[in-house]
């Protein structure tokens, strides 16, 4: 798959990155923030099912060779969409995209710049921090009233 139709599709990622917290802040208001947020985990893990017993290729078994840092990415995500869920609310789903689009650059350029996680090593290069300090600013600009 080309570069152009991977990028096409972490746009539309993006999309649903956006939608879901107030989608899960609206059941919140019926159910709760943490039972929206284990609500939300539980359909994935439902839907994540079916992929995986439909056109899964891989070996589930291997979890038992994963290192305990290797299984904290669901640790995150609880942490994010039960956060998004609380925040949303009070200060709109805009302010909180910044939000999380700054700090997933400013992270993201410190992971590729040591390649941590055994990823490839991307240098850190001032072009780079700036378009991070813009979108910080940006994140900024969203929230001011």
């Amino acid at each position: 798959m080309s570069s152009y139709w991977l990028l096409v599709l972490m746009f539309c990622g993006g999309m649903a990155v956006a939608v879901q917290p107030s989608i899960n802040a609206r059941l919140a208001q019926k159910v709760g923030a943490f039972e929206s947020s284990f609500i939300s985990f539980g359909v994935g893990t439902l839907v994540l099912l079916a992929v995986v017993l439909l056109t899964g290729r891989g070996g589930i078994r291997e979890i038992a060779t994963a290192s305990w840092w290797e299984l904290t990415g669901g640790l995150f995500g609880a942490f994010f969409v039960t956060l998004t869920i609380i925040v949303v609310p009070r200060i709109g789903t805009v302010a909180v995209m910044a939000g999380v689009i700054a700090g997933q650059l400013a992270t993201g350029v410190l992971l590729d710049h040591f390649g941590l996680f055994g990823l490839r090593q991307v240098p850190m290069e001032p072009k780079r921090l700036i378009g991070i300090a813009l979108l910080a600013a940006g994140a900024a600009l969203v929230l001011r009233k």
